[in-house]
């Protein structure tokens, strides 16, 4: 009876301290949890440099871009929409942020024009080789992050519903202001 008992407590602790240490090692190994990220936007690696294309006298400051395509879609639309409202929605931190929006002369003109009456985006023209040469074949439907040493970090793809764009909105925010609270910078 004794030694049951004993096999019984030494088989109990076992497991008790062994199991856990195993599943973990399974989770590890399966994929089966989030592994900490808390950004909603794909993180690139490596990141991608931009300092080619930015305005050497401007002052460091975090950066939404978006590439304005040759015809403004839908997609175009919202991405430029949620640019806007991210920039306003940080309220007293939009000053360490600058919307960017990327121009090339096959941009779409009457886009342009209308970013130009408007003081909220930075109209940053350059070439399509210069686009070409920071993105490194990368796709560019998509809205970026950039930090202060102009490194573009996160990507957020575009939404054609504008609901859907509101709510991925709400992701870009969330992250850079994640990324504004971290950062001494800019």
């Amino acid at each position: 009876m004794n030694k049951t008992n004993n096999k019984r407590l030494i088989i109990t602790l076992a497991l008790v301290f062994i199991l856990p240490v195993v599943l973990a090692k399974l989770a590890l190994d399966n994929n089966w949890f989030n592994k900490a990220a808390t950004n909603k936007g794909e993180l690139l690696s490596p990141t991608l440099d931009m300092t080619a294309i930015q305005d050497e006298t401007a002052e460091p400051k975090w950066q939404l871009l978006y590439v304005l395509p040759s015809q403004c879609s839908v997609e175009c639309e919202n991405a430029l929409y949620s640019v806007e409202q991210v920039w306003t929605a940080l309220g007293k931190e939009h000053d360490r942020v600058r919307a960017t929006v990327i121009s090339t002369p096959e941009s779409d003109a009457t886009v342009i024009q209308r970013l130009n009456e408007k003081n909220t985006v930075k109209l940053l023209k350059t070439n399509v080789e210069s686009v070409d040469n920071v993105f490194q074949g990368e796709p560019v439907n998509a809205i970026f992050i950039a930090d202060t040493l102009n490194n573009v970090i996160l990507r957020y793809p575009l939404q054609v519903e504008q609901q859907q764009a509101i709510l991925h909105s709400r992701d870009i925010l969330s992250d850079l202001r994640k990324l504004l609270k971290l950062s001494r910078i800019g």
